[in-house]
């Protein structure tokens, strides 16, 4: 799962990201309502989190012109105004929830939760491929039922493939899905932490599910 953290409080956003980061999401960060608008309109987030006091464009003027634009990704306003009249605006401009500053980090990661097993709906839910079984929401992994215990990097890494079940999902993209937009796509490390989930999920199994498309990328799918 991805999250785009538009925050400008140096100390709010880092206490929100490094937060949903340790709850193994992917968190990118902006500091701008344009820059916000930027991001979320050029990546495929789960969910966005917006501020309203921002520089450049008010939280209120985001959420409606991502709204206008037809992107229908979740989105958390987060603010330090608890008037009714706020509220209201915010979700008639098109957010889905709303939470007050100052705030308990549970409280945000359950309204993030919730929203993102709001829009998984009409998905199904858990992932599976052949024995292999993914709960998105509880982050449980399981194979012929042995629980397996992933990094948060390896969980995001197999959530995404088997988000793309059957489909050759390149370095690239599991990169910009995992890591944030700054991390160096030079490195290895995509091919590094393949190898870890491939040692924990197909090593100890008779069937393979992760293979390598070479120059190009990888793919789950349960072989015939």
């Amino acid at each position: 799962m991805r999250i785009l953290v538009v925050e400008d409080q140096e100390k709010v956003a880092q206490f929100i990201v490094k937060g949903l980061r340790e709850e193994r999401f992917a968190v990118d960060h902006a500091s701008t309502g344009i820059e916000g608008v930027s991001m979320a309109q050029g990546g495929e987030y789960d969910v966005i989190v917006l501020d309203i006091l921002l520089p450049g464009k008010n939280g209120f003027d985001v959420v409606a012109e991502l709204r206008a634009g037809g992107l229908a990704t979740p989105v958390l306003m987060l603010t330090a105004k608890a008037r009714v009249e706020d509220r209201v605006h915010g979700l008639n401009a098109g957010a889905d929830d709303y939470l007050v500053k100052p705030f308990d980090f549970a409280e945000l990661l359950a309204r993030v939760r919730a929203l993102i097993r709001r829009r998984e709906r009409g998905r199904p839910v858990p992932l599976s491929v052949a024995d292999l079984v993914l709960d998105p929401i509880s982050h449980d992994v399981t194979r012929a039922g042995q629980r397996v215990d992933l990094t948060s990097k390896e969980f995001a890494l197999l959530e995404f493939l088997m988000q793309n079940r059957g489909r050759v999902v390149t370095r690239t993209s599991l990169i910009e899905h995992v890591w944030d937009m700054h991390f160096d796509s030079d490195t290895n490390v995509v091919d590094v932490h393949i190898h870890h989930l491939r040692a924990k999920l197909d090593g100890p199994f008779p069937a393979k599910l992760i293979h390598t498309v070479r120059g190009v990328g990888y793919v789950i799918r349960e072989d015939a």
